[in-house]
């Protein structure tokens, strides 16, 4: 039985990729494509510009915006990842409505909504038969309520298409850790999602891992989820570990500059994956995926778009203290140019609150971002941007701007992806005042790809491919004249304690002036330890006495985030010599993928005058921890 289920897997996934077919007399390459022995460079590029997305993939890439859904014990306990210890009781959304949800998303222009259905703690959203960790075991609705359910009857009902996130770490999971078992339990709970809940649209992986109760790391079999995918949802696309879409990098909400989908990044579920990527120099955060540089030393490509996940808020999952820090519509406005504007899907996530709605703030906002879309983007100024052109390197193109004496400050470009991605580079100029003057240049276009520039008059613009893999087939060009949104975000405040009279007592390292930094109450400058092994710390004199109820830890800003604090513990003293250890739950999860702010409540709250903050271990085990803010929580 486990021969023919790989069997079967290999003809499932030779039947979704490497396929020939011949367009108009082209050949053209679908989903991946493997460069014969011998192949030149040129060659290569050639067939490079002729691998394709498959039919789900394309669809896909035409939904644009996405919502996640972050919901689950978490919501309930104020952390961003559970242990697996929580107690089941503590989900009790008292008001949970999964219409409410869809209907606000749909008004917010989403498409597909992704829930959480398990994440890290095991606890799962659907009375499933494999763990007594789930809704069955909670108050809500008598034990008897299904959440996976009420999303996908309203799902059905408003016409949105339906995602599940299933993570394959499980923190509760007794059998986590043994591989063969684990396998076997995750494929039963994928399963039970895959057939009692209609068509998936988008099954969603990261590739968390950790050691089970055993001690030992668990080992994925991820042939087989893909082939339990493929035979139970066959049109559904399998996203991060899947073959279908890749994780852009970040979770900024930002898309890389130059975003090719025809990339020689090897999809993470794929055995060879580590090797081949090694060998290339590229993995997923890598600069740039597609390359002519890549592709002259790959063996093959794939066609493997981006999607670019964030969330409205600085954690995934719900926490009252963020209600004032929901991104503003300019930020999300940003986000939409640096996603779908650079050829990729948004998945933003807005996590549903304690109650089991979308809270208020986050509903007005992604309407808000929805009109604003809308009424910026939806009527071209150009008077034949939408008819189908081939253009080649070298040689503008011309569109006459209507109306006379238009303002125009943004200019959108579309290639037609089922023919391949082919720009490299691209300029702009408009025509004012009769002559031609230079307002934007870009590296890929794909999909779709959005720039802003300096308002201007112009009667025409000339869109010029400065580069390109052979002919380029440009599906629309528009042009528009966006408006200008003044509102900006709302302050983040770290600590609710003045800092002005804080004191550094003591610093890893000595130096107390440089220590200054981590409590200065400028998110700008950081503290850096001195580098060995051991424990990092800080001693600080608040000046007086507080009851505590938690603490804030910034990372440092800007683009290097070496020294990022992963595991760390939290004392309080009243005299700076007894000292008491905080209870709380010691890790900042998701601080490497998302180096935001974190807040961390205590289990009850603390009186003292001093505070000691202990770096236990950095997100990439470096020998030397960076503070760019300390907070103080009394609220």
């Amino acid at each position: 039985m486990k021969y023919f289920s790989r069997i079967l897997s290999l003809f499932i996934l030779l039947s979704l990729g490497g396929l020939t077919v011949a367009k108009n007399g082209e050949k053209y390459y679908v989903k991946h494509l493997a460069f014969p022995p011998g192949a030149t460079i040129p060659e290569k590029i050639d067939m490079a510009s002729r691998l394709v997305p498959n039919a789900r993939q394309m669809a896909w890439q035409e939904l644009e915006m996405t919502a996640f859904l972050h919901f689950g014990i978490n919501t309930f306990t104020g952390r961003e990842w559970g242990d697996g210890s929580e107690d089941p009781k503590l989900f009790n959304p008292t008001e949970l409505d999964a219409e409410q949800w869809v209907k606000t998303l749909k008004e917010g222009g989403f498409k597909m909504v992704i829930l959480t259905a398990k994440h890290h703690d095991g606890f799962c959203l659907w009375p499933t038969r494999t763990t007594a960790h789930s809704v069955a075991s909670s108050p809500w609705k008598d034990g008897k309520g299904d959440v996976v359910r009420e999303l996908r009857d309203a799902c059905d009902k408003y016409g949105m298409k339906f995602g599940v996130y299933l993570s394959p770490w499980d923190r509760n999971a007794e059998c986590y850790g043994d591989s063969p078992r684990y396998n076997d339990f995750f494929v039963n709970q994928l399963t039970e999602l895959l057939t009692n809940y209609g068509e998936v649209h988008e099954v969603w992986f990261d590739g968390a891992c950790g050691e089970g109760p055993n001690g030992k790391k668990q080992v994925y079999d991820w042939a087989r989820f893909y082939e339990t995918i493929h035979r139970l949802q066959p049109n559904a696309v399998t996203a991060i570990m899947g073959d279908d879409v890749r994780w852009v990098g970040n979770e900024k909400g930002e898309g890389r500059e130059t975003e090719w989908s025809a990339t020689a990044l090897v999809p993470g579920g794929y055995e060879r994956a580590d090797a081949e990527n090694k060998r290339l120099g590229i993995y997923g955060t890598a600069k740039e995926l597609g390359s002519l540089e890549l592709i002259a030393k790959a063996k093959e490509l794939f066609w493997y778009p981006s999607e670019v996940d964030v969330s409205i808020r600085p954690g995934w999952f719900y926490h009252d203290r963020e209600d004032s820090q929901v991104k503003s519509l300019s930020k999300l406005v940003d986000i939409y140019f640096t996603s779908v504007g650079r050829n990729s899907v948004l998945l933003l996530n807005i996590p549903p609150d304690k109650r089991g709605l979308i809270h208020e703030t986050d509903a007005a906002r992604i309407r808000e971002l929805n009109a604003y879309v809308s009424r910026n983007l939806s009527r071209s100024l150009l008077a034949d941007g939408d008819k189908y052109r081939v253009l080649t390197v070298g040689t503008p193109q011309m569109y006459k701007v209507q109306g006379k004496g238009a303002t125009v400050n943004t200019v959108m470009l579309c290639e037609d992806v089922a023919k391949g991605q082919r720009v490299e580079a691209f300029a702009v100029d408009a025509q004012v005042n009769g002559e031609w003057k230079r307002v934007a240049e870009g590296t890929t276009v794909g999909y779709k790809r959005l720039l802003r520039f300096p308002e201007c008059e112009a009667s025409a613009l000339r869109v010029c491919v400065t580069s390109a893999r052979g002919r380029v087939n440009m599906k629309r060009v528009a042009a528009f004249c966006i408006e200008e949104i003044r509102e900006g975000e709302s302050d983040l405040v770290l600590s609710e304690v003045p800092v002005k009279d804080w004191k550094v007592v003591s610093a890893t390292g000595g130096d107390l002036t440089a220590a200054k930094a981590a409590i200065d109450g400028n998110g700008d400058t950081f503290w850096k330890s001195t580098e060995g092994k051991g424990v990092k710390q800080m001693v600080v004199d608040m000046g007086k006495s507080y009851k505590i109820t938690g603490f804030s830890y910034l990372p440092r800003n800007g683009e290097d985030k070496s020294g990022t604090v992963y595991n760390y513990k939290f004392f309080v003293s009243d005299n700076g010599t007894d000292w008491k250890e905080c209870k709380c739950s010691g890790e900042f999860s998701n601080i490497m993928h998302n180096p935001v702010a974190q807040f961390v409540r205590f289990d009850t709250p603390c009186q003292a005058r001093y505070f000691k903050f202990e770096a236990l271990t950095e997100i990439d085990n470096r020998d030397f921890v960076t503070v760019g803010e300390l907070g103080i929580l009394v609220k």
